[in-house]
């Protein structure tokens, strides 16, 4: 009989918690092209207005986080990276629905997001009622020289 799994417990995270993110966002971005912030780019953006992080953990330990930001009626999902040890066991999801709960509390209608061609979250952001409502051609370089196009996403949140 295997064990139940633990259940994944979401909290408001800060400045604080940027070296787990930083961890977080290493292990989980393809370093091919780029994509993990710095921890100073992630303070600063966090000393903007209407900017909120939210970190999952399991067991105590954090696995996963998700950063956005809202301003007047719109919401952007900027980050959100789950560790490579917990993926399809339901943390991405769970930041995605707070991070969308947390956008209309602060009275958004509208949630944005941009992704890279290619990359497997973009099942989790069709599953949650984003669609398709942009692209930038070869917007991600990869050290290799490859380029792929980033891909805006949209969902109402009326």
């Amino acid at each position: 009989m295997s064990a139940a799994p633990r259940p994944i417990e979401l909290r408001e995270g800060g400045v604080q918690d940027l070296p787990s993110v930083s961890r977080i966002m290493q292990a989980a971005f393809d370093p091919a092209y780029g994509e993990a912030w710095t921890q100073p780019q992630c303070m600063g953006m966090m000393a903007l207005s209407g900017v909120w992080l939210l970190v999952a953990s399991i067991g105590g330990r954090d696995c996963g986080f998700a950063m956005a930001r809202a301003m007047l009626d719109e919401a952007e999902l900027l980050l959100l990276a789950t560790s490579p040890a917990v993926r399809g066991h339901g943390v991405g999801g769970a930041l995605l629905r707070a991070v969308i709960a947390e956008s209309r509390n602060r009275g958004a209608t509208k949630l944005h997001l941009e992704v890279r061609a290619g990359n497997g979250a973009i099942r989790l952001y069709h599953r949650e009622g984003f669609q398709k409502v942009g692209e930038r051609r070869g917007y991600y370089r990869g050290t290799s020289g490859e380029a792929l196009d980033a891909l805006t996403l949209a969902r109402s949140l009326a």
